[in-house]
């Protein structure tokens, strides 16, 4: 009877460990959700994303003279979201390793 209960709690940690290894890596929770990959796939549109930047800080500007603060607010912190997306777009190009040193 132990020896059937051994080997039933044997087998029942190998599938065990089975599941936990063979899950995808997309199902797994990322670590920080605003972080952008470093693939060669993924590519940034500096200019247009700086062309965005600076049209919603002109329409926030034009809001806020019209007395639309919280439009105005709404639009700087969208400027300021795709801001934080262009410095990390950057920032993963610039860290990219190179093929070879030198």
């Amino acid at each position: 009877m132990t020896k059937r209960f051994s080997a039933l709690a044997v087998s029942a940690a190998i599938v065990g460990g089975l599941f936990i290894t063979s899950v995808p890596a997309h199902a797994a929770p990322s670590a920080d959700r605003g972080a952008v990959s470093a693939k060669a796939a993924i590519t940034c549109h500096k200019d247009q994303m700086r062309q965005q930047i600076a049209n919603l800080k002109s329409k926030a500007a034009k809001l806020k003279q019209l007395g639309e603060t919280a439009a105005a607010n709404r639009a700087l912190n969208e400027a300021a979201a795709i801001q934080k997306k262009l410095n990390a777009c950057i920032k993963a190009e610039d860290e990219v390793s190179k093929p070879f040193p030198g």
